[in-house]
C-alpha cells in the first residue's frame, strides 16, 4: 500500500523513520537491528537515505596524493527491497538530484520497478561536498521539480533520453520535503513556501519536513501552506536530541533553531547520557502536542538515536 494511502486510512498518528544504508562492507543485519527495535510500534512505512560518491585521497607508494572516487554507503535499492520483503513494510527509497545523472537515476527507477518498490522520496540533494567533476553539468537536475518531471515522465512511458517503452503497471508514488524554518538558500519564507507549492502541484503526495524543535514553527508552516492552497499531508520530522554539541552542531548544519527553554536543560547536562535523557523528555512532550493536533504522521531521523526513538515511541504510542 503506497505511502499515502497509509496515511489516508489511519485514524491515529502514524509512525514512520528514516535509516541509512550501512556502510559498504556491512551486513543486512545492522539495518535489521535498527528496525527490530521499532518494529513493535508498527512502523507504517521506512525511508532509506540515499548517498552519493565522494573523492577520497590516498597516498601512493611513491608518495603522490590518488583520487579516488567511492561511495561509501551503496546499496539504497537493494535495502529498500530487502525491508519491502522481509518486513511487509513500505520502504520509501530517497532520489535525489545532486551527484547522480540523469542515467543513473533511471536505472534505479527500472530497478525499483521490478523489485516492486514503488514508493520514492525525491529530493535536490546536498552538492557541498560534490566537486565541479560531479555535478554533471547538463546530465543531472538542479531541482527538485526537475526530477519530478522524470518520475512523471517515466511513468508515462518516456525515457530520460525521449524514448518510448511499456508503461509500468505500478507508477512511483512520491513525496517531498519542506522546510518549516525556511530552506537555507531560500531569500524568505514566501518564495520557499511557492516552490514548495510548485512541487505538490507536479505531483507530490505528501511533504516531510526538515527536523525542528519548536512546534509553533511547525504549526506557523502548516497554517501559511493551506492558505496558499497546499492541500496534500505535511509530515512532521522529528530528531531527538542525542549529545551535547548537538546544542550547536544541529542550528549549524540543519539550520533548525533550538528554543531556548530546550537550550537551557541542554547547557545544564555534563555528560551526553544527561544529554539524551534531555532530548528524550523534550521529544516526547513536542510529539503529544503534535498528536493531539492531529498529525498525520510522527516521521523520525534515527541517525544515532535509535534507542531514545524506542522510549520516546513507547510513552506516545
Amino acid at each position: 500500500m503506497r505511502v499515502i494511502e497509509l496515511l489516508n486510512k489511519n485514524k491515529k498518528t502514524a509512525f514512520s523513520f528514516e535509516i541509512l544504508p550501512p556502510l559498504k562492507g556491512n551486513s543486512f543485519s545492522k539495518v535489521c537491528s535498527i528496525i527490530d527495535k521499532l518494529r513493535e510500534f508498527d512502523p507504517q512505512y521506512i525511508n532509506i537515505t540515499t548517498h552519493h560518491s565522494e573523492n577520497i585521497y590516498q597516498e601512493t607508494e611513491g608518495g603522490l596524493m590518488k583520487k579516488i572516487n567511492v561511495r561509501k554507503r551503496p546499496g539504497t535499492v537493494a535495502i529498500a527491497a530487502a525491508i519491502q520483503y522481509h518486513y511487509g513494510i513500505t520502504a520509501v527509497p530517497h532520489i535525489i538530484c545532486k551527484g547522480f545523472t540523469k542515467m543513473e537515476t533511471e536505472y534505479a527507477l527500472l530497478d525499483l520497478n521490478f523489485l516492486g518498490v514503488h514508493d520514492l522520496l525525491l529530493l535536490r540533494g546536498d552538492a557541498n561536498k560534490l566537486e565541479p567533476n560531479q555535478l554533471y553539468p547538463g546530465e543531472s537536475h538542479d531541482h527538485t521539480t526537475e526530477l519530478q518531471k522524470q518520475v512523471n515522465d517515466f511513468n508515462c512511458g518516456i525515457s530520460c533520453d525521449g524514448s518510448f517503452f511499456e508503461k509500468m503497471e505500478t507508477p512511483f508514488s512520491y513525496g517531498v520535503a519542506c522546510y518549516p524554518e525556511k530552506h537555507e538558500e531560500a531569500p524568505n519564507m514566501e518564495s520557499d513556501i511557492a516552490f514548495l507549492k510548485q512541487k505538490i502541484e507536479a505531483g507530490a503526495d505528501y511533504a516531510v519536513t526538515q527536523m525542528f524543535f519548536d512546534n509553533r514553527k511547525y504549526f506557523d508552516f502548516v497554517e501559511r501552506c493551506r492558505l496558499e492552497g497546499i492541500t496534500v499531508p505535511i509530515i512532521p520530522g522529528i530528531k531527538p536530541i542525542v549529545l551535547m554539541n548537538q546544542l550547536t552542531v544541529l542550528p549549524r548544519i540543519f539550520r533548525s533553531e533550538i528554543p531556548e527553554a530546550l537550550a537551557t536543560e541542554l547547557r545544564k547536562c555534563k555528560t551526553d547520557d544527561e544529554a539524551k535523557a534531555v532530548g528524550v523528555e523534550w521529544s516526547i512532550n513536542q510529539c503529544k502536542e503534535l498528536i493531539s493536533n492531529g498529525v498525520p504522521s510522527l516521521h523520525f531521523y534515527t541517525l544515532m538515536a535509535t534507542d531514545s526513538i524506542r522510549q520516546i515511541a513507547q510513552a506516545i504510542y
